[in-house]
């Protein structure tokens, strides 16, 4: 069975063993996610300004899902933007990412934000199965 719970400083090693197979535009260093990010968004997410889950099963965390609450003048009130997203490989298609998902809707119901949005190139379909729909292109520019 799935549990879907607050991720907290105990998880880093699995959650990043989990980004390192996630990302593909970006190499995260260890000594950056030890030290800055993952304090960071562990604090993010006490404070109310972040959804931090897990995905646990057997005492194992399997998955994971950040997302930041971004207060907006043009929604009439915060938005719950999704960034990252990832489960194990050998365990997707197993409910476990849609669980995650059900977990920050709940979330983002109860902190009364105005809607859940994700950037996706890759997952577009996952997305428009649990009910999402296209709205904007994302656009970034780098710093680098």
């Amino acid at each position: 069975m799935t549990t879907i719970r607050d991720a907290t400083p105990s998880d880093a090693d699995d959650v990043y063993r989990l980004l390192t197979g996630f990302v593909t535009s970006y190499r995260p260093g260890r000594a950056v996610f030890d030290d800055v990010t993952f304090p960071r968004i562990i604090e993010a997410a006490s404070d109310g300004s972040a959804e931090f889950l897990v995905a646990e099963q057997d005492a194992c965390v399997i998955g994971y899902l950040l997302a930041l609450r971004v207060p907006t003048l043009f929604a009439g009130g915060a938005v719950l933007e999704l960034l990252e997203l990832t489960v194990a490989e050998p365990l997707r298609g197993r409910g476990t990412g849609t669980a995650l998902i059900r977990a920050a809707q709940a979330r983002a119901r109860e902190a009364k934000d105005v809607e859940v949005t994700v950037p996706t190139r890759r997952a577009a379909d996952f997305y428009r199965a649990l009910g999402f729909r296209e709205t904007a292109v994302h656009l970034k520019w780098s710093t680098a």
